[in-house]
């Protein structure tokens, strides 16, 4: 990852703190996608895939209410009813317990035939969680949401920016990329805010509408698990919000717009369908995990792979926004490739990437290093943020001449805050008020430099 930034990261990968957003109903098709399901059929997926996860819930955790196995498959009453009256007729479960209010408030568990195969359901998967919904229902769940999107305005990336210095109109370059929602290509120097703008712009898209997403998908009778709680933030409904929808399919849950960011440990297993052995399910890639949102990759050509084999994995995905994934058995699942791709670098992009892929990239954005006034302007604010003494002009040109210019090194918008620090921690250590004078900058400057450059 890139050092520091002008202003600290105040989050990681999965706890970005989208801004007070404005929500609104689902409408049109979206709400058709929702109504609830009154039969195991309407459920979109073999019934032998809710079976099989209501009899490893129950071996689990031995009697289990109706209540509790709603709350965990997220079927409804009279679908869960249906189905348990069916195994019970089958003698794989029986009443354990019954209350008095119907077969609503009954108790099951397993009889011996029961155990038996839900020792089966358990070798063919060990998923427990919400029913999946067919990788058919996802793909027209997305395409909805992603289809038309609530525009984000100029004052709201402006206000995003705001904790940062930048160039004058920087936003115009940010904002109308975020709208488009297909590709930006963050690059300049180490150290100028490329990750904190980045950051920025996923709290823009976790801020604006909400989307509609699963915990998992199937396809040919396989569980794609997509939830991911470093991913994805659940947003509480009001009860007002909640009578508005009435009933509705319970498998879908209402998210913040997602945002996935990965550094140099990106690997290309992570952005294919991942088998694990043991539980057999399948874990969904980063980018499906992010379809609806954002997904930033950092310090990109410092991967463990070659820049060249990224580059290729995402071509055919940009182009078309579509991705193609295969399971084990050979199978091809179909996929939208529907998110703000950001690629982040300080390495030179001709370097990287050649003309057909630069061709792809909607917006390319070069965040430069500070010019002097600009550097000063930092270096005032962030005297004001650490509560450091700002220096007189004689004070701030020694630094500039004796750090910066007569070793020819570049300004950076990290340096200020990280320089500052080490100051405000010698002024701490020596129980000393802060403030700049030329030793504490060489004191500082040379715990922080390494080299001439």
């Amino acid at each position: 990852m890139e050092p520091q930034k002008v202003n600290e990261r105040n989050s990681s990968t999965g706890n970005l703190q989208p801004p007070a957003q404005t929500r609104s109903e689902p409408q049109g098709a979206i709400t058709d996608l929702l109504y609830e399901p009154q039969t195991p059929e309407e459920l979109g997926i073999q019934s032998s895939i809710v079976i099989d996860l209501m009899l490893r819930l129950i071996r689990q955790e031995g009697e289990v209410s109706v209540r509790r196995i709603m709350e965990v498959t997220r079927v409804s009453l009279k679908i869960a009813d249906t189905i348990l009256t069916k195994l019970q007729f089958d003698h794989m479960i029986e009443v354990a317990k019954a209350g008095n209010i119907g077969r609503a408030s009954y108790t099951y568990r397993l009889t011996d035939e029961g155990g038996a195969r839900a020792r089966d359901a358990f070798e063919r998967s060990q998923y427990m969680g919400p029913a999946p919904v067919s990788i058919d229902a996802y793909n027209e769940g997305i395409m909805l949401q992603t289809k038309e999107r609530a525009r984000i305005k100029s004052d709201a990336v402006q206000n995003a920016l705001a904790h940062l210095i930048l160039p004058d109109g920087f936003h115009r370059r940010i904002g109308p990329a975020i709208n488009a929602g297909t590709s930006i290509f963050l690059y300049g120097p180490p150290g100028n805010g490329k990750t904190t703008i980045a950051e920025a712009i996923a709290g823009l898209i976790g801020g604006s509408d909400p989307i509609w997403l699963p915990h998992a998908v199937t396809t040919g009778g396989q569980i794609v698990t997509l939830y991911d709680q470093l991913v994805h933030k659940e947003l509480e409904m009001t009860k007002e919000e909640q009578e508005a929808l009435g009933q509705y399919d319970r498998r879908w849950t209402l998210f913040h717009r997602p945002a996935v960011m990965v550094g140099g440990e990106l690997t290309m297993a992570a952005l294919d369908l991942r088998y694990d052995e043991i539980s057999k399910i399948y874990d969904a890639p980063l980018q499906m995990k992010a379809n609806g949102g954002m997904f930033l990759i950092d310090d990109f050509g410092r991967q463990q792979v070659r820049a060249a084999d990224l580059l290729n994995r995402w071509i055919v995905p940009l182009e078309s926004g579509i991705d193609f994934l295969r399971l084990r058995t050979g199978q091809t699942m179909r996929t939208p490739f529907r998110q703000l791709i950001v690629f982040s670098t300080n390495l030179d992009p001709n370097s990287l990437v050649d003309a057909a892929f630069l061709r792809r990239i909607q917006m390319k954005v070069e965040v430069k290093s500070p010019d002097d006034a600009m550097f000063l302007k930092i270096f005032m604010t962030m005297c004001d943020k650490l509560q450091v003494q700002k220096p007189d002009r004689d004070t701030f040109m020694y630094l500039i001449q004796e750090w910066y210019l007569k070793p020819d090194r570049k300004l950076q918008a990290v340096h200020p805050r990280d320089i500052l620090k080490i100051v405000k921690a010698l002024a701490d250590y020596d129980n000393k008020p802060a403030r700049l004078t030329t030793q504490n900058i060489d004191d500082a400057c040379s715990s922080y430099f390494v080299g001439a450059n």
